[in-house]
């Protein structure tokens, strides 16, 4: 339910984004949208952490094995999927990587805010609510087989074009197996924003550049 109610929340920050701070002031509408994420992300998992007693150890979360393993789980994503995987995607979804392509080209309006949401609040907030309370909680509930599946479905549904869907299924799966070996959010941050800044700055950044 948790993660249904991530779902409506989402879609009320989309709202905004389009319907609301579009009009009232275009010039600010980037801005006003990462600011209303950032408040929206702090919201929820103030209210998701205090419910269920959450707490992220930052310094028993950081350790060399973690970083090594976030580091090459960040480069393999990047390879396994951007450089393998997707190009395949979108060849058999040419609806979907249109649609993917005109999302790149919204995140290159801005790109220094494009790269906040992106590479900083979403790897949090996903892997909070992914790994840390979903996959963490149902894996003593439901073994850690069934936990990894159904995180991973989900997190894929976060990421609404198809093309995004079927990587971040992979990705999901990836990330999860990271928690289960370091029993660190830390580390799934670090790989997460990793892969994230790597796809960044070698497709938007890079093409805008060329641009």
């Amino acid at each position: 339910m948790w993660v249904l109610g991530w779902f409506g929340v989402m879609l009320l920050y989309t709202f905004l984004d389009v319907a609301v701070w579009g009009k009232i002031a275009p010039k600010k509408a980037r801005l006003l949208n990462v600011v209303s994420v950032a408040l929206c992300m702090a919201g929820f998992l103030s209210l998701l952490m205090s419910k269920f007693d959450l707490h992220i150890d930052i310094e028993s979360g950081i350790s060399v094995e973690g970083i090594l393993l976030a580091a090459g789980c960040a480069v393999a994503m990047y390879f396994l999927l951007d450089k393998f995987l997707d190009p395949i995607f979108e060849g058999m979804l040419p609806g979907s990587e249109d649609r993917y392509r005109e999302t790149l080209d919204h995140l290159r309006e801005a790109p220094a805010l494009s790269f906040i949401q992106v590479c900083i609040l979403a790897p949090i907030m996903e892997e909070i609510l992914m790994r840390g309370f979903l996959l963490g909680g149902l894996s003593v509930n439901c073994g850690k087989v069934t936990a990894l599946i159904v995180s991973s479905a989900l997190f894929a549904l976060l990421h609404f074009n198809m093309v995004q869907t079927l990587s971040a299924l992979i990705c999901g799966f990836i990330l999860g197996l990271l928690y289960i070996k370091t029993n660190s959010v830390i580390s799934c941050i670090a790989a997460h924003a990793g892969y994230n800044m790597i796809s960044y700055f070698t497709t938007v950044f890079r093409e805008r550049k060329e641009r």
